[in-house]
């Protein structure tokens, strides 16, 4: 039998790159990489170019999916977060409007972008780097609590149990085999608990520009705490982060989930993006079942009786459906805004989302909340 040689150290990074191109969904096949391999020996590259290149004709990735390529490359290779704009919009994003909506428009979204604080119907797009930083206390507490205080359903697989409502034939057929015929103890069974499916909805328009960055790290933080969650922005699109965010090193997933977003402080249109969730098969599939959070302020421009169609679906769809926002100041909120008491009746909970600690809090407590 041949002794399996070690990889060169050399080659640690360009083959840890080809791991990566395929955790975000390139198809590479293991022959690709021994020529990526290959190149990179023949060329003696002295510029990072020339690695790009190589990988380019090697590996070979889509053309609708270049500017994606060259974000990972540039993550990977360069370290750094400043990417330039995309050729192509990503397959999973949805975009809601048009650009402006007529003269009715009250705000240009560049005015509203300066103080972050009111919220427009109009699209703007634009790209934005998020800064870097250590994981808050309330992250540390959402790793550390979350595998374990997550809400769970029954699987349909059967465990032992002391106590259950089916027996365990073949066990107790065995130990009465080892006890020469005579039945000591009849087994049981349950059902096994998995964990259930989360979904989070993350408001990145211009009225939720102070918590944007924050709610996508919590998002990275929950992703990597719990297999089953998926994860979507909106604002004037709808963007699914759920690929770009299970990159294990926060600061790869957060570049390469704010290069996925395109409507950073934009506009505002939740009912629009709440429907064209719904109306994709398999993004609507998502909720079904799951605990579904809301991050928004719900400072809804468009239409209210879309928003309110949409939030009483995905309710009858949700396990459990919550709806955080920073207006929830105390445990006595009461909605003020139109959108907010006309979903109030569809939300089971309606509570803070103003910090991390609330929604950690929140989110930890979702079993409990669910039980009584």
């Amino acid at each position: 039998m041949s002794e399996v040689l070690p990889l060169p150290r050399a080659a640690r990074a360009f083959v840890s790159f080809v791991a990566l191109l395929r955790v975000n969904g390139f198809a590479i096949a293991p022959e690709q990489t021994t020529a990526f391999l290959e190149a990179i020996a023949l060329l003696g590259p002295r510029d990072p170019e020339d690695i790009r290149q190589a990988g380019l004709a090697t590996l070979a990735p889509p053309p609708e999916r270049r500017a994606t390529y060259d974000l990972l490359f540039r993550i990977h290779f360069l370290g750094g977060e400043e990417v330039g704009s995309a050729e192509g919009e990503d397959e999973e994003t949805v975009r809601l409007q048009e650009e402006g909506r007529g003269d009715e428009e009250p705000l240009l979204a560049d005015e509203a972008n300066v103080s972050g604080e009111m919220a427009v119907r109009t699209e703007a797009l634009a790209e934005r780097r998020l800064a870097p930083g250590g994981p808050s206390d309330a992250l540390r507490r959402l790793a550390r609590e979350a595998p374990s205080r997550l809400p769970r359903r029954r699987g349909h697989r059967r465990m032992r149990a002391r106590r259950g409502p089916w027996a365990d034939l073949r066990r107790t057929l065995r130990e009465t085999a080892r006890n020469d015929g005579e039945v000591m103890r009849l087994g049981r069974l349950k059902r096994r608990a998995r964990p259930r499916k989360m979904l989070l909805l993350i408001d990145v328009s211009g009225s939720m520009k102070a918590r944007s960055e924050d709610n996508l790290r919590l998002a990275h933080t929950l992703m990597q705490a719990t297999p089953n969650i998926e994860v979507f922005t909106f604002g004037t699109r709808l963007t699914h982060l759920t690929r770009a965010l299970r990159l294990k090193r926060r600061e790869q997933a957060l570049a390469a989930a704010a290069h996925l977003v395109s409507d950073w402080d934009g506009g505002t249109r939740i009912g629009d993006a709440l429907q064209a969730f719904l109306a994709v098969p398999r993004f609507g599939s998502y909720a079904r079942g799951a605990a579904v959070v809301v991050l928004s302020d719900g400072l809804e421009r468009g239409d209210l009786s879309a928003l309110r169609d949409a939030v009483a679906k995905l309710s009858r769809r949700a396990w459990r459906l919550s709806w955080l926002t920073p207006l929830a100041t105390g445990a006595r909120f009461v909605p003020q805004t139109e959108a907010l008491i006309a979903i109030h009746r569809f939300v089971d909970d309606m509570a803070d989302g103003g910090s991390n600690a609330a929604v950690v809090a929140h989110v930890l407590s979702l079993r409990q909340r669910r039980a009584a």
